[in-house]
């Protein structure tokens, strides 16, 4: 088994900012390193246009360069990096196995779960054409490049409102879009919402087109209960309706939160020894690319020691 090319000490499941990092530290680490990407490695960063606030980088990085960059440093260390998914694990006993879309059989002592979480989105097809151009599903990432403009939040969780009011550091206005007549969100963020100049709040509507040009210049607003239509004139619209974490192939093998996130031990161990997890599919609450890269190195580190101990 071990004199396989498909066996490693080190098996990485995913390709953002918490895969790669923890593959740089791996092969850094002495380890025989693999890494599943997917057919485009380099995760939700893909889509993003702009990163200030990525250190290292004294002018602003577009995402998918930041992931090249990443890519390149960890293939240069020696990770061995595979243009698939992985579509099944099987974590009985170790070695462990995790089976690729092209049905190539992966094996490994130890592996770590970097699968990330996917934003949910609305499902306008104009809200696609208009994404990182516009249309962002994370106002700490973007709020900074609407400063003294009108933008507008969707959703009415604690998410939502934390970022409309994140988002009056910068823009003039902000409109929180939710389709019910109350919020969700707790009862001392939806005071300070209501108690911001800045911040109008709009019941009962749901977003029905994005609009604009090159870049989003404004949003068409409907009324559930009445059929009114609005429009609002916004270069920002920031989708805050929940992500959802990649952890289908995980169900069942590793124990999940209510919200379906991995559960770790409050570093990254999982709920199985030699499996590990790491970036934003066990963080429900920050979802940066510096927080999901540190948690890749503590998940490599916390692995590596795993494997001197197992020998």
């Amino acid at each position: 088994m071990s004199g396989s090319s498909n066996h490693f000490d080190l098996l990485i499941i995913g390709s953002g900012p918490a895969g790669f990092t923890a593959a740089i530290y791996g092969t850094r680490g002495g380890l025989k390193t693999g890494l599943l990407g997917g057919a485009a490695p380099g995760g939700q960063l893909l889509n993003t246009t702009e990163i200030e606030n990525f250190p290292g980088f004294e002018t602003p990085v577009n995402g998918p360069d930041l992931m090249i960059h990443m890519l390149n440093q960890a293939k240069r260390l020696g990770t061995e990096v595979f243009q698939e998914d992985a579509v099944k694990v099987d974590f009985k006993a170790s070695p462990f196995a995790v089976t690729g879309s092209s049905a190539r059989i992966y094996t490994a002592r130890a592996v770590i779960a970097a699968t990330g979480a996917r934003a949910r989105w609305l499902g306008l097809p104009s809200e696609k054409k208009y994404l990182g151009k516009g249309v962002s599903g994370c106002a700490t990432c973007d709020g900074f490049f609407y400063r003294g403009k009108e933008v507008c939040v969707v959703g009415g969780g604690d998410t939502a409102a934390e970022d409309a009011l994140f988002l009056t550091k910068f823009a003039s206005r902000v409109y929180l879009v939710h389709r019910r007549d109350q919020l969700r969100a707790n009862f001392r963020l939806q005071e300070k919402l209501k108690a911001h100049p800045k911040i109008e709040i709009i019941y009962d509507s749901t977003p029905e087109e994005m609009l604009g040009d090159a870049r989003l210049t404004s949003v068409k607003i409907k009324n559930v209960k009445t059929g009114a239509a609005r429009e609002l004139i916004v270069t920002g619209a920031f989708i805050a309706i929940g992500h959802t974490p990649e952890t289908a192939i995980f169900e069942g093998r590793l124990k999940l939160d209510e919200a379906g996130y991995i559960l770790t031990d409050g570093h990254t161990k999982t709920s199985l020894p030699g499996v590990f997890a790491a970036g934003d599919v066990m963080d429900r609450y920050y979802k940066q690319a510096v927080v999901a890269a540190g948690s890749g190195c503590m998940a490599a580190m916390e692995a590596e020691k795993y494997l001197e101990n197992s020998k």
